[in-house]
């Protein structure tokens, strides 16, 4: 009998989603022509409320135009089974009902046999409580994930889906907000970059940023130089901030170059905003992971109120790249991840093996299906990378000490 397989993405978006979608029937019509693909739609929720759409022979046929899109061609959610209180107030559940029960009972009677989860942490996390209910309640079906965060902080993963893009879309959008440093005298402009805990897209943004430098002609004669088109700063979660030690550094660049460009994790100084924010007694509102919005915390507004006055600044521009560079579609070297990460998810579903297909630190960075306990989120930057010390050491910034882990 024709195996039935769905598809479901989750959490935020990615440079990777559809076309994660997209690799994983191009290698089911190879694997398994006569398949039924099924997506539910917008993650976890539509499992729930059995939403979902089957694909037709025509997607099938036309699975490579999911690599031109970013987004999600069957939609997003943030859902998270085992909180149920969560899952019984937005209406996914009816109260008293365990949501894993009502997913594996969907996917029951669904005839669903393989079930793909893309996402990040908190999605493979949430598909491992499901693999593991699934498991010990005898439903006999596989589920295995593809590890997708433009943050690029999954343990034990060495590259997430996305994460390449990101950095080097951030990078394109920062090259037109540099321009405003022509706009005021005493500029700075802080560019916001994604990464809750972890600063490998800030990092990997300023390093993408500054080899499209690399390729500019410059004209310092009028001021258009690479050291007032540079990056200045880079402020991630990993690193402890000494924030009178970077003041004086960055003041003096303010008065030799007339600018300052900071790039700055959203994560980088969050503790701090929270602990501001809560002692004057505001209430902050979390997802359904327990994690607080970092829109309401608003990082780089919080930073530019608070250098604004120490280097003298005129005019402070904030920019944030985040929804730019996730909404991206992927570029080449993340469309290779993509489906070498499919086509080893793909041949472990048919063979019945549950986990998440990604490259694995533990093993060398080979592509591996990773055992679902073994994921976990908020993995940290390592600022020992040497190409971090490098652009570091050619902006002219202290590595300084390691931050405290989160």
């Amino acid at each position: 009998m024709p195996k039935k397989i769905a598809f479901l993405t989750a959490g935020g978006i990615a440079p990777c989603l559809s076309s994660s979608i997209g690799a994983l029937v191009e290698r089911y019509n190879e694997l398994a022509p006569d398949a039924e693909l099924v997506g539910y739609l917008n993650g976890y929720q539509g499992l729930l409320l059995g939403r979902s759409i089957t694909f037709s022979e025509e997607v099938k046929r036309n699975f490579d135009v999911l690599f031109e899109f970013g987004g999600s061609a069957i939609g997003n959610s943030r859902v998270k089974l085992t909180n149920v209180k969560d899952c019984t107030k937005r209406g996914l559940v009816e109260e008293g009902a365990d949501p894993l029960h009502v997913a594996a009972e969907r996917l029951k009677a669904d005839g669903i046999d393989i079930l793909h989860t893309i996402g990040g942490d908190d999605t493979n996390t949430t598909a491992a409580d499901l693999a593991k209910y699934l498991e010990d309640n005898g439903y006999g079906l596989t589920v295995v994930g593809l590890p997708k965060t433009v943050d690029n902080d999954v343990f034990p993963i060495t590259q997430t889906l996305g994460a390449w893009t990101a950095a080097e879309q951030g990078a394109v959008f920062f090259e037109n907000v540099a321009n405003e440093n022509t706009t005021s005298t005493r500029q700075l402009i802080i560019h916001e970059v994604m990464g809750r805990h972890c600063g490998w897209l800030t990092a990997g943004t300023a390093l993408e940023y500054r080899r499209r430098l690399d390729g500019y002609r410059w004209l310092p004669e009028l001021n258009v130089s690479r050291a007032r088109w540079d990056v200045h700063a880079v402020w991630i979660p990993e690193m402890e901030l000494d924030l009178d030690a970077e003041v004086a550094r960055l003041g003096a660049i303010m008065d030799e170059h007339d600018c300052v460009n900071l790039f700055l994790s959203e994560g980088a100084g969050t503790d701090a905003i929270v602990r501001e924010k809560e002692a004057a007694g505001e209430e902050l509102k979390r997802d359904a992971f327990g994690h607080v919005r970092l829109d309401e915390l608003n990082p780089g507004k919080w930073f530019a109120k608070k250098l604004k006055q120490r280097l003298s600044a005129d005019k402070v521009l904030v920019q944030k790249s985040g929804y730019f560079a996730r909404a991206a579609r992927p570029n080449e070297r993340d469309l290779d991840l993509i489906k070498r990460s499919a086509a080893a998810a793909a041949e472990a579903a048919l063979a019945g093996q549950s986990g998440v297909a990604a490259l694995d630190m533990d093993e060398g960075g080979e592509m591996s299906i990773i055992a679902f306990p073994r994921i976990a989120g908020a993995k940290p930057f390592d600022i020992d990378e040497p190409w971090f010390g490098e652009l570091l050491e050619a902006i002219g910034q202290p590595k300084g000490a390691r931050a405290a882990a989160h």
